[in-house]
């Protein structure tokens, strides 16, 4: 199939914004919790009456600074209950919230807040400020600077008590659906960032018609989830719209490092995240397994695991041998993960890059449902995702409500739909090469089966073509040979080469737990990349990571790195895609001495 279309479930009147959405929540259950705020450690609730009231007085703020409607605010910050108050605020006072990474140096700063004419600005730290400071010159606009950590709310709040609420309300009325609620930046892994422009429609039509479909997952009586992916990414301001609707209660968790105590004291319902955090938890619960002399229990149940996920999808289902299996297994270990998780997470949806069969069955076999599904930014996060109904894993699912999907005569994936962005902020030509008579080009490469799942299969410009003349999608190694504990980044080279190898960088963090758990003293990752036994089980995951495509596609040989790729350095974009041209630009000695070391296995 080359096409597939989902009709739309659920309509939003024209002259209805982001602002109506939260409006219906505060009407329907003005006093059941919206939001609980992690201070003191501690959750403490707030209802949506009260949420509402703080997003009042907050845009009272804004309004006596002299923000105006259609005025770009920017937002710099971790993710935390400030962030979500203020985009709030934003729209409440018809503004246009810019969110920009708490990771941006001052060069992409600049471009950002000119680019988009920020006039006011909130950042979370005066570190941040310090780094707004070094390009304030740069951007006339930009009126004031207020600092999260010093106060702002409280500034706002002090400031606003004389604007009458009457002025708050005449401004939310004041958007349509067409209009622009956001510009995110996209962080892209070439290039200028483009200023994706999305609209209130984009969001609520979206959530909406997302919560029609994922009702199960969303709109339990007791629907919880945790935010810990960054808010200037599209994915985490889809999910802290999606709630509204949805009627659940959203927490904010600003440190992934700590990402296991946030979610264990939170206790959500359903998980919103990137890969990477899927395979961290797995590698940890092995780790820890195998440091308490328990290692071969936790693989035992974890292939267990998986061998159940396949077999649900055989028409004859589990046999009664394995469901006993799986049931030890689930004493001995699949019920202690879920605890970890807090015993309550039954759904996690995955988006941003390919999660792989071999999780998305592990999971499931441990009673955590995850379902992939797949979205850009220009398509305000998700586009398609697998349905609690029906689940394909190793697709990305059928077209959300409104979608249309196609696959090009070169095997790209084009969308149209609710979600398809404006355009791109002042910039036409960019729009007019990104779209085709109303259908976005994604740049991804794909294919839709005949129940209209989607499949991605690599990234338009980052096909590799040997020197044989073979192509060669560098994901599926890259995402297969990642979920190793130690390792944290991959990057597949062959580009005209003879054949395809790879950089590898070892994870900090992994490593020291394999030592741990495989009897081995502690090291640093320098001695650690020339150990016998490391190398060893990095060549067994090589070979079995191999074993998804064919000779030709496969990793020959790899090489790894004096250091891991970092978003501070450069070589990672905040949602965690490796910048390949960065890489392969700066260590191109180490991708030489790859194809020079013939003798070489390593």
């Amino acid at each position: 199939m080359d096409e597939s279309h989902s009709p739309l479930l659920v309509e939003v009147d024209a002259s209805e914004n982001l602002n109506d959405l939260l409006a219906a929540r505060v009407s329907s259950t003005p006093d059941r919790v919206v939001v609980e705020r992690w201070a003191d450690g501690t959750w403490s609730p707030l209802t949506a009456r009260e949420f509402d009231a703080e997003i009042v007085a907050a845009a009272k703020g804004l309004v006596a600074r002299g923000v105006r409607p259609g005025d770009r605010v920017g937002i710099m910050s971790r993710t935390r209950y400030e962030w979500s108050l203020l985009d709030w605020a934003t729209w409440a006072v018809g503004a246009v919230p810019v969110p920009l990474y708490e990771t941006s140096s001052a060069e992409q700063v600049a471009w950002i807040l000119t680019d988009s004419d920020v006039s006011l600005l909130v950042v979370e730290t005066p570190a941040h400020a310090a780094v707004v400071a070094e390009v304030a010159d740069q951007a006339p606009s930009l009126r004031e600077v207020l600092v999260l950590d010093d106060g702002a709310v409280r500034e706002l709040v002090a400031g606003g008590r004389e604007v009458d609420d009457a002025e708050v309300a005449r401004r939310r009325s004041l958007a349509v659906r067409d209009d622009v609620a956001t510009i995110i930046y996209t962080s892209g892994t070439t290039g200028r960032p483009k200023g994706v422009e999305l609209t209130h429609g984009n969001f609520a039509v979206l959530t909406t018609n997302a919560v029609e479909k994922l009702n199960v997952v969303v709109q339990s009586p007791n629907a919880r989830t945790l935010l810990f992916m960054p808010l200037a990414h599209v994915f985490a301001r889809f999910v802290h719209v999606l709630t509204i609707p949805a009627g659940a209660v959203l927490g904010h968790w600003p440190d992934t490092k700590t990402l296991v105590e946030g979610i264990g004291s939170f206790r959500p319902t359903f998980i919103l995240s990137v890969p990477r955090v899927f395979e961290k938890v797995y590698n940890s619960a092995e780790q820890k397994a195998a440091a308490g002399g328990k290692g071969g229990i936790f693989q035992r149940a974890a292939k267990t695991s998986i061998v159940y996920s396949r077999a649900l999808d055989t028409p004859r289902g589990p046999s009664p041998w394995l469901r006993l299996q799986h049931k030890v297994a689930d004493v001995l270990v699949l019920s202690k993960l879920r605890k970890v998780l807090g015993g309550q997470v039954e759904w996690a949806i995955s988006g941003g890059a390919p999660l792989g069969e071999r999780l998305g069955h592990f999971y499931r076999g441990a009673g955590i449902r995850v379902l992939e599904g797949y979205g850009l930014t220009e398509t305000t996060a998700p586009a398609t995702v697998n349905l609690p109904e029906r689940t394909k894993i190793g697709t990305v699912g059928p077209a959300l409500p409104g979608t249309a999907l196609r696959i090009a005569a070169d095997g790209e994936v084009e969308i149209k739909g609710i979600q398809v962005f404006r355009g791109y902020h002042d910039n036409a030509q960019a729009t007019a090469e990104a779209m085709t008579d109303g259908w976005f080009r994604t740049g991804d490469l794909g294919t839709i089966d005949d129940e209209g799942f989607l499949r991605i299969t690599g990234r338009k410009k980052e096909i590799i073509v040997t020197a044989g003349g073979k192509n060669v999608a560098p994901n599926v190694l890259e995402d297969r040979l990642r979920g190793h504990p130690l390792v944290s980044q991959v990057v597949v080279v062959g580009d005209q080469r003879p054949f395809i190898g790879a950089l590898i960088t070892l994870d900090p963090e992994g490593v020291p737990g394999w030592l741990t758990a495989h009897g081995k003293p502690a090291m640093s990752l320098e001695e650690a990349a020339k150990d016998p036994d490391v190398l060893a089980s990095l060549d067994r995951a090589v070979e079995r990571t191999n074993k998804a495509v064919s000779r030709a596609e496969s990793i020959r040989k790899y090489r790894i790195l004096d250091r891991d790729l970092t978003i501070a350095d450069g070589y990672l974009t905040p949602k965690l895609s490796v910048r390949r041209t960065e890489v392969l630009k700066d260590f191109a000695a180490d991708v030489d001495a790859l194809y020079a070391e013939e003798h070489q296995e390593h």
